[in-house]
C-alpha cells in the first residue's frame, strides 16, 4: 500500500454520504481553497466538495460541483486524476446527528485534480444559489492541510500527497 492510499477498515458505508471533491489547480500548481460562506470567521479554507446524487456519475458530480461553488465552465476544465478508492472523514461528536439531517456520520470521497485553463475573472463564487464561498485565494498546494478543519486534515494530507506529481 503506497502513502496515497485510502484508508482501510470496517465501515458501513451507508453511515457515510458520497462526496466528491477537486483539489483545482492553475497554471502555476496552485490550489484553488475558498472560504466557506457559513463559517467564514473561522480561518479554516477548503477546496470544492459536494455530495453526489442518487445514480450521478462520479465524474458528472466533479463538475456540477466546479460549476456550482467556482463557476467554472466545462471548456476550463481538464481532468488530470482521480485519486483511487475513496477517502472517508468522520465529522466530529458536536456536528454528528445535525449535518445532512443527521443521516450521516461523515463523508466517502471520490477525489480529482482538474486543472482550471480559464482567466481568475471567471470564477464566480455567486454562479449558484446560495453562494457556499465568500472568498477564494490560489495556495501552495502544500499549505492545504494546514487550512482546513482539523477534523479533514489527514484527508488533505493524503490528497496533496497523491496528487504531488501531477502537479
Amino acid at each position: 500500500m503506497n502513502d496515497y492510499s485510502p484508508r482501510m477498515s470496517e465501515r458501513d458505508l451507508r453511515h457515510y454520504r458520497p462526496c466528491v471533491g477537486i483539489m483545482l489547480v492553475n497554471a502555476a500548481g496552485q490550489a484553488f481553497v475558498g472560504n466557506r460562506i457559513d463559517n467564514r470567521e473561522s480561518g479554516y479554507w477548503q477546496m470544492p466538495q459536494g455530495g453526489v446524487d442518487d445514480g450521478e456519475d462520479l465524474e458528472a458530480a466533479m463538475r456540477r460541483e466546479l460549476a456550482e461553488e467556482v463557476g467554472a465552465r466545462p471548456e476550463h476544465l481538464e481532468v488530470v486524476a482521480r485519486l483511487p478508492g475513496e477517502l472517508y472523514y468522520d465529522l466530529p461528536p458536536e456536528l454528528q446527528g445535525t449535518m445532512w439531517g443527521g443521516r450521516y456520520c461523515g463523508q466517502r470521497q471520490t477525489w480529482y485534480l482538474v486543472r482550471f485553463t480559464g482567466d481568475d475573472a471567471e470564477i464566480d463564487l455567486a454562479a449558484h444559489d446560495p453562494p457556499e464561498f465568500c472568498d477564494w485565494q490560489w495556495i501552495d498546494p502544500e499549505r492545504l492541510p494546514e487550512l482546513i478543519v482539523p477534523f479533514k486534515r489527514e484527508v488533505y494530507q493524503t490528497i496533496v500527497a497523491g496528487f504531488r506529481d501531477k502537479l
